[in-house]
């Protein structure tokens, strides 16, 4: 899921935007986790997402502070991929999701839900579970594509299956 934001993200939409795979964002937008400032927590997966994505002592400082975080800080925190010029945001955002649409579905799929689970799993389990995703891959026409369109130096056409 990628997120373009374009303006503010305020308090549900800060937290919302946290939960995308992909944030871009526009150089005229901001995040506003002003919480702290209305007496409440971030109530929809913020508390979750941000000591995950940028650790414990910047979370902290976020949600305390409840400062306003321009570009160029989110950036530097990693709560975005990218900023991007206003204007260009939505073909910025459309130009990643056809790239990525352009892979195979079902190893993104599985990237996406491996990802996920590791943040929860030691290495050792962890690996079990990419081992057990990978032999059922493998057997994938996509995977069979993939292999096949290298060999030949064409691009892939995946069909998810």
């Amino acid at each position: 899921m990628i997120c373009a934001l374009n303006g503010p993200a305020a308090g549900y939409g800060f937290d919302l935007a946290l939960g995308c795979d992909i944030r871009l964002m526009s150089d005229r937008a901001k995040l506003v986790p002003a919480f702290a400032k209305r007496g409440i927590v971030p109530e929809s997966g913020g508390t979750w997402y941000l000591p995950r994505l940028i650790g414990w002592a910047r979370s902290c400082e976020i949600g305390f502070l409840g400062e306003d975080i321009l570009p160029d800080r989110a950036l530097e925190l990693g709560l975005v991929n990218r900023v991007v010029a206003h204007d260009a945001l939505l073909t910025e955002a459309m130009r990643w999701a056809e790239k990525i649409s352009a892979n195979a579905p079902l190893g993104i799929k599985a990237m996406k839900r491996l990802f996920r689970h590791g943040l929860s799993q030691d290495f050792e389990s962890h690996t079990h579970h990419v081992l057990m995703q990978l032999l059922l891959l493998f057997r994938s026409d996509d995977f069979k594509e993939g292999l096949t369109a290298f060999l030949e130096k064409r691009p892939p056409e995946f069909r998810g299956r």
